[in-house]
């Protein structure tokens, strides 16, 4: 009579600690979800105007000051609205997966080689974080 109430939490134990394990388990496309959806589309119609700045300042440093203000400014404004049009197409469309079936951005993330390439989210500007996107450092030999 003992060895069938032993039996019963022996398998109660071995089926609740398959179960803890599986619970630990995360799918790859879980970064990427609806809610990161919403947020990088309200983060772009809110913060999209920070890309005039990352623009001019990425002209300059490359091209100079007439250019900054010339190319530099064109190319932030074209960018700010694409990323105001992206935000709306996001923020409307979170719920849903559009990029072939995932919530990827629709957009191309910074590819090295590409100048105008996207990332995820806007250009910060201001205090530095740890991206290395909002910022460049030009060492100078005196």
């Amino acid at each position: 009579m003992k060895k069938i109430p032993l039996i019963l939490i022996a398998l109660f134990l071995s089926g609740t600690s398959s179960l803890v394990f599986a619970d630990i388990q995360a799918p790859p496309a879980s970064d990427q979800g609806p809610t990161r959806k919403l947020g990088r589309g309200i983060a772009n119609m809110l913060y999209g105007t920070t890309e005039i700045i990352d623009s001019m300042s990425d002209v300059n440093y490359t091209d100079g000051n007439s250019a900054a203000f010339s190319y530099g400014l064109v190319r932030g404004l074209g960018r700010t609205f694409a990323r105001l049009g992206y935000g709306i197409f996001e923020t409307v469309t979170f719920p849903f997966p559009t990029q072939h079936g995932t919530y990827q951005p629709p957009y191309n993330n910074n590819i090295q080689w590409l100048n105008s390439g996207y990332s995820e989210f806007p250009p910060e500007v201001g205090f530095e974080t740890k991206y290395d996107y909002c910022r460049q450092y030009s060492i100078q030999s005196w």
